[in-house]
């Protein structure tokens, strides 16, 4: 048995302070950032704000995407997933991967691919009670959009010689079946324009195109389209493989608890991995993920009540440095005996989540110490 596991975590690209859309909401120099510094804890124990051990970065900048890049490649990750976003009227929180990350991974070896983010964004940061969230920008796209959107992706990111391939295959993962559904008008079209995306993939030069879905069965993110049957959906459009992108997209919290342990959503994934990974009729990429806290999304003027649905919502404890060791090992043990090739990682820096392998004041390097010891290579 080959006992090669591909590791690729999940970024998220909202910390940098130059995007021209969250001026236009935030304010000039506004990023994640701020959210974090002023996330105050929401009860007794709460360990808010976060507080980042290399600072507040500028993601854009190439010399601290260096760094990232050494630490992750010097810990077992051998690639970042760019969560990316591209609406109809163009990309949003590009500048991380354009301005930052590729001038900084080139000579190495070190891969990425993209995680198409189609889900609507919504005016969650921070999100208050009193008011509905608004849609920001639809992630719904229609059959020409699409093509706009991919063949950009083909020329700017699937040539790039870093950019993840499987048997020279660039990998290209989708987040929200439901909407890419929605905006191109059903199945049947849906699935002839992911032909057409892979016909011009194959035409760019490449052997085919890997596309991936991403499935789960509890919504998050309001507004999420996440209701179609993830076991028809990835047949009747075509997907060559699946993933996840978090646990608590499978498992849920402990009822009417504030706080969920860790090991009781891990357990609740695991008992949905067997039953994806056997359902499936094709092959899942199986997730891990270092916790959830999404309370520094929610409104610092509002009382915090986890009953009130995204941001407000329930956080996992216990997820300590020794317990995603745990998690790492007992997941590799799983991958090795079903021959599973590929994991995904939530997340890189999803901070404003609760959930980075980048380093905190409170556990420095010792998630990204776990990754190495179980994962490094």
């Amino acid at each position: 048995m080959d006992n090669k596991i591909e590791v690729a975590c999940y970024y998220f690209p909202n910390y940098h302070p130059c995007d021209e859309r969250n001026a236009i909401v935030h304010g000039k120099g506004w990023s994640e950032w701020e959210l974090l510094k002023v996330a105050p804890p929401r009860f007794h124990g709460h360990h808010q704000p976060l507080k980042p051990v290399w600072g507040y970065e500028d993601e854009s900048d190439p010399q601290v995407m260096r760094r990232k890049i050494k630490a992750a490649a010097t810990h077992g990750i051998d690639a970042f997933l760019f969560d990316y976003y591209h609406y109809t009227d163009g990309t949003f929180l590009s500048h991380c991967l354009d301005d930052g990350f590729l001038p900084a991974v080139a000579g190495t070896d070190f891969k990425f691919a993209l995680m198409w983010a189609n889900h609507d964004w919504l005016d969650i940061h921070p999100r208050s009670r009193s008011h509905q969230p608004e849609v920001l920008y639809d992630g719904k796209v229609d059959a020409a959009a699409l093509v706009r959107i991919t063949d950009y992706i083909i020329t700017h990111y699937f040539k790039h010689p870093n950019y993840l391939k499987h048997d020279g295959k660039p990998y290209f993962s989708i987040y929200d079946l439901g909407n890419l559904i929605q905006g191109l008008g059903g199945f049947a079209a849906t699935r002839k324009a992911l032909a057409d995306f892979r016909e011009r993939t194959i035409a760019a030069g490449f052997p085919g195109l890997e596309l991936n879905a991403v499935v789960w069965g509890l919504h998050v993110l309001p507004g999420e389209h996440g209701d179609i049957d993830p076991y028809v959906g990835v047949k009747e459009l075509g997907f060559d493989t699946a993933t996840s992108y978090c646990w608590v997209h499978h498992a849920g919290f402990c009822k009417d608890q504030t706080e969920t342990p860790y090991f009781h959503v891990m357990e609740g994934y695991f008992k949905e991995w067997d039953k994806m990974a056997g359902r499936l009729a094709i092959p899942y990429y199986p997730n891990i993920s270092m916790g959830w806290d999404p309370s520094p999304r929610c409104s610092v003027t509002d009382t915090w009540d986890w009953r009130c649905g995204y941001p407000y919502s329930p956080l996992i404890v216990d997820n300590s440095p020794a317990s995603f060791r745990k998690a790492l090992e007992l997941t590799k043990e799983r991958m090795l005996q079903k021959g599973e090739t590929m994991l995904t990682v939530y997340c890189w820096n999803e901070w404003t989540e609760g959930s980075m392998l980048e380093p905190e004041e409170r556990y420095g390097m010792g998630y990204l110490e776990a990754m190495r010891d179980v994962f490094g290579k």
